[in-house]
Parts: C-alpha cells; structure tokens; sequence
C-alpha cells in the first residue's frame, strides 16, 4: 500500500489577529474541512480511482491574514522532512512536501499563495476564489477553481437587474480583493448595459475602528438619500453583517438587496437580530449540490469525537506535534457540536470544496496511469500534473465537469430568494444561470404592500428611434427624445436622412421617397381627362359642322376657313395639357408651356384679324378701303400668320435660352420627392404668355364697344365673351396657382386650360353650331343682310 503525498486543504475555520495567536470558530470553515476530509477518505476507500494509494493531507487555517497564510505555504514548497527551500538552478527534479494544494477560499490570499505555487508549478485549486486576476494564466499558471469567476457573477447580476427593468440602483463591495475587483467588473458590465449607479462605495475592512465606523455610517447615509429601491452588495459576509446591523439600528425603508454568492447563504448574516426587516433579498448561490452521504458522515464523526478515547488521542498528538506545524490552540473547537453547524450541512458550497480533492485525485489517476489493478508508477512530479488538469475532464456524481480555459469548472448559479414564514429562513431556489438567466418570478413575493416588484428607475428603455437626453447631475440618467420627422436614431444622435430619403416621427432608420407627380391614374386626373374629352369632342364636331357648312353666309362671316384653323388650333391646345400629366422629363418640361401658348396665340390670332375687321367697319368707317382689304379675304391669312410667328419666335427664344427643366424637390413633402416642371425664367413666361393675353386684349378692346341695334346678330359680342371667360380663366388661375399644392399645381393649369378652351366654344363657336343645326332659315344672306350687326 503506497501513501501518496499531502493534499492541503486551505480553509478559514477561524479569524486570527496579528496580535494575538486566538481564533474564534467559523462554523463554514469547519464544514468545508470536513467536506476535504470526507472527499479524501470516500477516495482512499475507493478501489477504482486511486487503489494501492492513499492520500494524506494538511489543514491549515488562513485565519483571513495574509501573513498567516505564507507561514504553511512555505512549508509546502520545502523538501519531505526538512523545514528549508533550497535555491537551486533548476526545480525540474525537486519534490515539494505536497503534490497539490486545495484553496484558499478568499481571493485576497489565492493571488498571494498563487504567486508562490506558480513558481513551483504546483497544481492549487480554489473552492471559493472567484477574482478575475486569476483567470491570467501567464501570471497563475499552476492556479485552477472549481467556481465560476466574479466576470460570470457580475453578467448574472446585470441580467437580473435588467430583466426586472431596475436601473437605478446602489453598488456596494468590501474593501478586498473579492469587493473591489467584483464591484468594479460589475460596474462597468452594468454601465455598458445602461443600469445608472446613482452610488458606488467599499465597506471598509473594520467597522470597528472608530475612523471606518465613521464611514460606514456616511455610506448608509448616503444609500438612503439616493432613495434608490435596489441595492446590490458584492461582499463577503462580515462587511455585509455590518452594513445590515447599521442599517436594522437606523430604521431605514426596506430595499431590494441583491446578494453575491459570498453571503447569500451565510450564518454570519443570516444570523443578524430582526434581519427580516431589511426587504427583500435575492442572491446567487454557485450550482452544485448536496454531497451525497455527508450528513451522516458528520453526524458519526461528532459522536465520536465525544468519546473520551478519542479525545485522549486527540490531545497526545497535539502534545508531540511540531507547534510550527500544528498552529495556534483553538479553544472554542474543543466545545463545537452537531447542533452548531447542522443548518450548514446542505451548503452548496461545501460541494465546490468536494469537486475540488475530486479533480486532483482524477488527475492522479491518468498521470499515475491507474487501472483497476493499479497505479504502476509510485510517484509523480507536481508539475507534471498541470498539462493533464488543463484538459481535465471527469464525472463526478452523475455530472459532467471540465476545465476551460480560465482554469474553472463554470457550472453556473441557482437563484435564491430569502422566505421567511414565522420568523423562520428559507432559502428558495427561483431560476438559475449559466450563458443566460432564467428566473420564475411569480415565487418571488417582495415587501412591498401588493408584493410586486417596486420601482427603482431614474429613466426608462428609451425605444427604436428614440435618443438619450441627460438630466439631473448623474450622467447615466436621462429623458427619452423622439427624433424629429426625416431624422433617425444613429447611436447616440438623430441624424439627418439623406436627400433621397425620409423617415417618420421617431425611427431608426430611413425609407426611401416615393415620387410624386400628377399620375395618369388618379381620379382628379381621371376627372380632368373626361373634361378635356368633352372638350375636344364638341372642338372637333364644331370644326366638322363649321367644315360642312364653309360656304354659308354665317360661316362666312365668323371667319370661314379661319374658323376651322383656329378650332384645330383649340383642338391641339387641349391636347398638349397632356404633357402635365405624367413624370416631367426634359422634353415634356421644354414644350408645355410653348406649345400651349402658340396653339392659344394661333387661335386668337384670327379672332383679331375678326376683330379688326368689326373695328374697321364700325369705328373707322372713314377709313381707307385699302386696310379692310388686310382683314379680309386671303390677306387676313397674312395677319394670322405674322401674329403667329412673332409667338414663335418668342417660344423658340425660350426653349433655346431659358427652358424649363425637371426638378426634384426633397423639402416639399415629408415622404415622397415632388417631381415637377421648374421655370427658370419667369420673365419668358410672363413674355410668351404676356403677347397671348395682349392679342385678347386687342380683341376685346374692338369689340366690347360695339354696339348693335335690337334683334340684330352680332359676332362681336361673341369674341368679347370670349375674351372675357379667358381672362377670368387666367385671373382664376393666377389666385389658384399662389394657393393650391404644389403637387396640384399641373391639374390647376390643366383645369384652367381646358376652362379657357370651353369658354371660348361657349361663347363664339356653340351659339353659331346652334344656328347651323337648328335655326338654318338663319343661315342666308337676306338674313344676314336684314339681321346681322356689328359685322358683315
């Protein structure tokens, strides 16, 4: 039977002072000796893992001191049988007094004792020390856990914070390594999720000193002013028992208090007079389990530990050890019982101290290259145990355990809420957390009147498109601002949408604009294509009848051939209001406005030579016969054609030198982009449409004075009703055009066109179509000669 070397185990069972060599029991400590102990005796009976070898081991208690706590660390690393380290140029072949340590439990000592093994390559693994320094394998490199690091609690806390929509919270850590390191990874994970700590501080080390008693009590003071509703503590227990006794004597309001696994379930705490008056407290616990068969393995061990032969034993060991070895007496050990530790039995945290030796012997076992029949080799080198642990992978109790790479067995934590019922602590498990949370919250029954969660928020999730504004002094809190229409959320800004495109009232992105224009489908261009139908269906039956009766006396007088050119002309000026209708292009945009005017100006064209005609005959009778002969028969042609090519040229000046041109236009209309017909020049304008309206002016002019004895004919009343309905028109149109829409504009110059065309078949043309189909006793030329005045 071989005797394999000492496995430590480092464990707090007491807190020892520099000035004096007392401890005082801590009831946790003592458990998780015990839980090494019964891990190391289950192994040593085991006939699978390790047979032939058992493992001895070492307990020292740290007593919370870092000094205390070299003293069996330098032990370790010297030979078996000596009491010094020897400095030699290479410890390839050196044999430490133990082949692997277990803990400590706090990280304070873990980075000191870390140091020291690494340098010896000394496999040491944790239970308890969960600071994320020790994650950095090139400065700990022999250092392995079997709990998750204070990054992975930190997550969790976060996610819990943020599921029950709490940003407005208190942040509170002990002065230690654990406090510090946990409480600054907390806050920063905390802050990148946009949880506000309205206040962050470190408990100090020792209320009891009269300077940290003063800042203990500034601490609490400043806790409640914040008056936030949840306050989180990243603590080991003895801090966190004296914040909570301060915070009982006060008589402060009940909080939410979220727990780290350091004191969620310790006695120290739970042990406070009148705790239950805090609020309500929710903790994380490291998932384990219950270590099967240690309640009755400590039950049978304090029953024989009241045997006086076993405390005979006991104490003649204790008389010949090594004091160096032994440590200081601790006399309240000698009076523990059953009844003080049984409510820590079922601490989960005994079983991370159970994993612990497990890993260890595991890695024994593949390096010792056991089987069933044995472990052939007889001894191992500590540092050659580091490569295997690194990949380590074992099963223990039905579950699964690996180290990654960090060195930890992350299993996770179980969520737990404190019940009480009749003054009595239970600890009730509500969800847990690996990768991600999962909480049952209809378990949770809070202090508040109606037992639901209170409020502890200073601003609210602000949604898509929406932005922070600060207020207040603290940064982190804030109104939620919705971005203005065509802006959109850009991180931390609403940012303008680009040209071509737009967005609505708070929106996080930009859509791109429909375009705009008068379409051939809509019902008001529907409405206005049935007008402009209309239109030239009575232009062309006008021009049809007036064709068919050319030679008669009324044809004759209203102008003959001219007649049926300026209805074609009419005819053509409706049918260019087409090009309003559709997506402007460059081609569309040069020619409306000339082809319409020039159909117009044709028209009106023989109206003036009518007109002059009716002026000669009427007001210049006195007049040469020479200039009648210009307004009549063929020369009149001349006339028209003059009148009509100065508009041509005129129209010709401006597709040449000012055209108008497509435009987009981006401002106009919140989500489209209004394509329409920009006029460069509106000078050009005026001039084009300006020599149209001046030869309607002429006409009127000549014939609105005109007068006509009764029941004559007369035509010049007819062109100064035509006159007139095109200047209403174009005044109508001018009014409408300053106030419509934009993108109504095309459809008011369509209507006004198409009102202009009617008017002048309804003044001029449809009385004479009257005639023509249903009075042609009219028609002759003793009638006219009879009847007819103002023209002949």
């Amino acid at each position: 039977m071989q005797r394999h070397r000492s496995v430590w185990l480092h464990v707090v069972l007491g807190l020892c002072f520099a000035v004096s060599p007392t401890c005082r029991l801590y009831a946790s400590g003592l458990i998780w000796a015990l839980g090494m102990k019964f891990a190391i005796d289950e192994i040593n009976n085991s006939t699978s893992l390790l047979p032939g070898i058992k493992l001895g081991y070492e307990i020292y208690d740290t007593c919370l001191e870092p000094v205390v706590v070299i003293q069996p660390s330098l032990l370790f690393l010297t030979r078996e049988g000596s009491t010094g380290i020897r400095v030699l140029c290479s410890y390839t072949d050196y044999q430490t007094r133990v082949t692997a340590v277990i803990g400590p439990y706090v990280s304070d000592l873990a980075l000191i004792t870390a140091k020291l093994f690494g340098f010896f390559l000394i496999p040491q693994v944790s239970y308890g020390a969960s600071s994320e320094k020790l994650s950095q394998e090139e400065y700990y490199p022999s250092f392995f856990r079997t709990v998750p690091s204070d990054k992975s609690q930190s997550k969790a806390l976060v996610q819990l914070l943020d599921m029950f929509e709490w940003n407005w919270i208190a942040a509170i850590g002990s002065e230690n390594e654990y406090g510090r390191e946990g409480l600054g990874t907390f806050s920063s994970l905390a802050t990148a999720q946009g949880i506000c700590i309205a206040y962050e501080a470190l408990i100090p080390a020792d209320p009891s000193v009269p300077q940290d008693h003063k800042t203990l009590e500034k601490i609490i003071k400043y806790i409640n002013e914040t008056q936030v509703n949840v306050i989180v503590l990243f603590s080991v227990d003895r801090p966190v028992k004296a914040l909570l006794e301060q915070w009982i004597s006060h008589g402060f309001s009940q909080k939410v208090w979220i727990a780290t696994e350091a004191w969620v379930m310790s006695d120290i705490v739970t042990s406070i007079p009148n705790i239950q008056t805090i609020g309500t407290v929710i903790g994380f616990t490291i998932k384990g389990g219950i270590v099967p068969g240690f309640q009755d393995y400590v039950t049978d061990l304090f029953a024989s530990v009241q045997q006086e032969s076993f405390c005979r034993a006991s104490w003649e060991y204790s008389r010949d050890a090594d004091s160096a070895v032994l440590g200081p007496q601790c006399s309240q050990c000698d009076n523990v019982s059953l009844h003080d530790v049984a409510h820590l039995l079922e601490n989960q945290q005994t079983y991370a101290v159970y994993v612990a030796v497990y890993s260890v012997a595991h890695t024994l076992h593949q390096a010792l290259g056991c089987t069933e029949e044995g472990c052939p080799k007889a001894t191992v080198k500590s540092w050659q145990l580091l490569d295997i642990m690194k990949e380590l992978q074992f099963t223990l109790d039905n579950q699964s355990f690996q180290m990654d790479q960090f060195h930890s067995t992350n299993q996770g934590y179980d969520v737990m809420f404190w019940s009480w019922q009749k003054n009595s602590l239970q600890y009730i498990p509500v969800g847990d957390y690996r990768e991600s949370l999962r909480i049952d919250t209809a378990q949770i029954q809070f202090h508040t009147m109606d037992s639901q969660k209170p409020v502890s928020t200073c601003f609210r999730r602000c949604e898509l498109g929406q932005i922070k504004r600060v207020k207040g002094f603290h940064l982190c809190c804030y109104d939620c601002i919705d971005c203005e229409e065509n802006t959109y959320q850009k991180d931390l800004f609403c940012t303008d949408c680009p040209e071509h495109q737009w967005s609505p009232i708070r929106s996080a992105k930009c859509y791109d604009r429909s375009e705009r224009y008068l379409f051939w489908d809509e019902p008001l261009t529907i409405g206005l294509l049935v007008l402009m139908l209309f239109a030239t269906v009575l232009t062309c039956l006008s021009a049809v009848l007036f064709l068919k009766n050319l030679n008669t006396p009324l044809v004759q007088a209203s102008g003959g051939a001219r007649s049926i050119f300026a209805l074609l002309c009419l005819l053509l000026m409706c049918l260019s209001l087409c090009l309003q209708i559709g997506k402007p292009s460059t081609a569309s945009c040069m020619v409306q406005q000339p082809l319409y005017t020039l159909c117009l100006s044709a028209c009106f064209s023989t109206f003036l030579v009518k007109s002059l005609e009716i002026v000669l005959l009427t007001e210049f009778t006195s007049c040469p016969k020479s200039f009648l002969l210009w307004v009549t028969q063929k020369r009149a042609w001349l006339v028209v054609a003059v009148a009509s090519l100065v508009e041509s040229m005129l129209c010709f000046w401006y597709i040449y030198s000012v055209p108008a041109f497509p435009e987009r236009d981006y401002k106009l209309l919140h989500s489209q982009v209004l394509i329409r017909c920009r006029i460069q020049s509106w000078f050009a304008f005026i001039l084009i449409h300006g020599y149209t309206g001046g030869q309607a002016f002429i006409c009127f002019l000549c014939t609105f004075m005109v007068q006509t004895p009764a029941k004559k004919y007369n035509i010049a009343r007819g062109i100064t009703f035509s006159m007139l309905s095109y200047f209403v028109t174009w005044i109508a149109f001018v009014a409408t055009y300053s106030t419509v829409q934009a993108t109504q504009l095309p459809a008011a110059q369509i209507c006004s066109g198409l009102l202009c065309a009617l008017g002048l078949l309804a003044s001029y043309y449809l009385p004479k179509c009257y005639i023509l189909l249903f009075k042609p006793e009219w028609n002759t030329v003793a009638y006219f000669q009879l009847h007819q005045g103002g023209a002949s």
